[in-house]
């Protein structure tokens, strides 16, 4: 249980920068919107549904890339990443998903000095 409340600390330190940050609290989806963006690297003002999905795809694959799950396979002429899965995800419970994605959060800001 102590992992589990270190976690949860650290996510809501993290939470508590990016409401300093941006001014308001973001949740998982905007989370992973702002990673995929920053993967990305394109800052426009506006994202289509679509585009928005596939940031949110893309955050999520680097994410799990720091872990050996996925590594980029290529980038289109558009700029966007493509990634080859490398092995499967493991199976786990709803909760333990949810913290599995936090701890790649996490790690994915610190090691971006954030």
């Amino acid at each position: 249980m102590e992992t589990s409340d270190d976690l949860q600390s650290r996510w809501w330190q993290l939470e508590a920068k990016l409401l300093e940050r941006f001014g308001k609290k973001p949740d998982m989806e905007t989370i992973l919107f702002l990673i995929g963006i920053q993967e990305l690297g394109d800052i426009r003002k506006k994202f289509t549904k679509e585009q928005k999905q596939d940031l949110m795809h893309v955050a999520v694959c680097s994410l799990f890339a720091q872990s050996g799950y996925y590594e980029i396979e290529k980038v289109d002429e558009d700029g966007w990443p493509h990634f080859k899965q490398l092995k499967a995800l493991p199976t786990m419970s709803l909760h333990d998903q949810e913290n599995f994605l936090k701890d790649h959060i996490l790690l994915y800001f610190e090691q971006s000095g954030f």
